[in-house]
C-alpha cells in the first residue's frame, strides 16, 4: 500500500511576530509571506523552497510521525548577495472529526527563527534570534 506524505505539495505561507500587544494591527506583525513548495527526497527527508517577492531559500529537512505529525527545515539562500538562514518547525493540524472534506484545508502551524543576521530596510540589521509564528495552508 502506498502512503502519500501529507507535507508534500505547495503551500501559502505567512509568519507573524510574537508580540502580545492586542492594539497592533495584523499588518504591523507580518514577518514574512510567500509560497512554500515541499518535495520528498526519501522516506525520511524533505526538501523544497520558500520565498516571496525579492527572496527565496532552499529547504532541507525531515518529518516525524506522531499526533500531530512534525516537519523541520533549515532554509538557506543568497538574497541581495547576502546569506540568509532560517530554521522552521511545524505541525500538521489534525483533521477535525466534524469537518467536511470540501471545507477543511490542510494547514501547518509552527515557529521560525532567524538563525543569522542579515541586512534590513534602510541600512538596518535584522538580528539573529528573532522568533515568529507561522502558518501554511495547502495551495495544491
Amino acid at each position: 500500500m502506498s502512503v502519500t506524505n501529507p507535507f508534500v505539495g505547495n503551500w501559502t505561507y505567512r509568519s507573524f511576530l510574537n508580540d502580545p500587544d492586542i492594539g497592533k494591527a495584523a499588518n504591523d506583525l507580518l514577518f514574512g509571506e510567500g509560497t512554500l513548495a515541499i518535495t520528498e527526497e526519501s522516506v525520511t527527508e524533505l526538501s523544497g523552497t520558500i520565498g516571496g517577492p525579492g527572496w527565496a531559500l532552499d529547504l532541507r529537512g525531515g518529518f516525524g510521525y506522531g499526533s500531530p505529525m512534525q516537519v523541520r527545515f533549515q532554509g538557506k539562500g543568497a538574497v541581495g548577495g547576502e546569506e540568509w538562514i532560517y530554521d522552521y518547525i511545524g505541525w500538521l493540524v489534525p483533521v477535525w472529526p466534524n469537518s467536511t472534506d470540501r471545507l477543511e484545508v490542510p494547514a501547518i502551524v509552527g515557529s521560525v527563527v532567524r538563525t543569522i543576521p542579515h541586512s534590513g530596510d534602510g541600512g538596518s540589521t535584522n538580528p539573529a534570534g528573532v522568533v515568529a509564528s507561522f502558518y501554511a495552508v495547502r495551495a495544491s
